[in-house]
């Protein structure tokens, strides 16, 4: 179960889309959610990495790990 507040325009707006197609403002919310979630997921990823960057070798130490 999740609770949100709108903005009334943006609520207006959803209720208007949900009457106009015959859905829920539920469907729409959750396309929404599903829609953008994965991106959100790697902004926070990428954001973690930047803070905390792994270590980075030079081709020379890849080719001598690797026996190249």
């Amino acid at each position: 179960m999740l609770a949100i507040r709108l903005d009334p325009e943006i609520e207006r707006r959803l209720e208007l889309l949900a009457k106009k197609t015959g859905r829920t403002k539920t469907f729409y919310a959750r396309e929404a959610i599903l829609e953008h979630l994965e991106d959100l997921e790697d902004i926070y990823l990428a954001t973690q990495r930047l803070e905390r960057p792994a270590k980075t070798y030079s081709a020379e130490e890849v080719k001598h790990e690797l026996g190249l």
